[in-house]
């Protein structure tokens, strides 16, 4: 009998444990995302030279993206500094179009943390319009990270992936 008791102790200790866990990784995968649309807040806001940059530049690309993904966007603009033309994204990702509003954000964590993977939802109203942007986020380096924007055809990722015309990460230099 006291054997049980012990056990059922330890099983609830356990229990609560591993749901302050899930708790405090939503949280972190919320966070994540409430730093980016800040961030996207203050982009849209401020004009000039020294406006404030998107979440794909620096410094938020090397805090909010995985390693991957922050490369995709540095070789994006690389891209756009060498052949002074526009990358293969024509629409702000966090936006999901060129030009928004935030209001009324919400965020929802969609696929619940498994592996170091977790699908995030953000919500929010751009011009009276409901605008959803899906995000994949990936544990790395100690925190959750944006891996991709999107789903299927839509995906950041896939968009950034694909091939430049020129370029010195292409062997093919661009002419201006």
């Amino acid at each position: 009998m006291l054997r049980n008791l012990a056990v059922a102790v330890l099983v609830t200790v356990v229990a609560g444990f591993a749901a302050q866990w899930a708790a405090a990784a939503e949280a972190t995968l919320e966070a994540t995302i409430k730093q980016a649309y800040a961030a996207t807040i203050r982009s849209l806001a401020s004009t000039g030279p020294k406006a404030a940059p998107p979440v794909w530049r620096p410094p938020h690309r090397d805090t909010l993206l995985s390693k991957s993904l922050a490369a995709l966007f540095a070789r994006d603009d690389l891209y756009q500094d060498e052949s002074g033309e526009m990358g293969n994204i024509g629409a702000d990702p966090f936006l999901n179009g060129q030009d928004g509003e935030v209001k009324n954000l919400r965020i929802a964590v969609t696929g619940k943390p498994a592996d170091g993977r977790a699908l995030v939802t953000a919500s929010f109203q751009s011009f009276g319009k409901l605008v959803k942007v899906p995000f994949r986020m990936i544990w790395e380096g100690g925190a959750w990270r944006i891996d991709d924007i999107g789903n299927g055809s839509d995906s950041i990722r896939q968009a950034l992936s694909l091939p430049y015309e020129c370029g010195s990460f292409m062997k093919k230099p661009c002419t201006r």
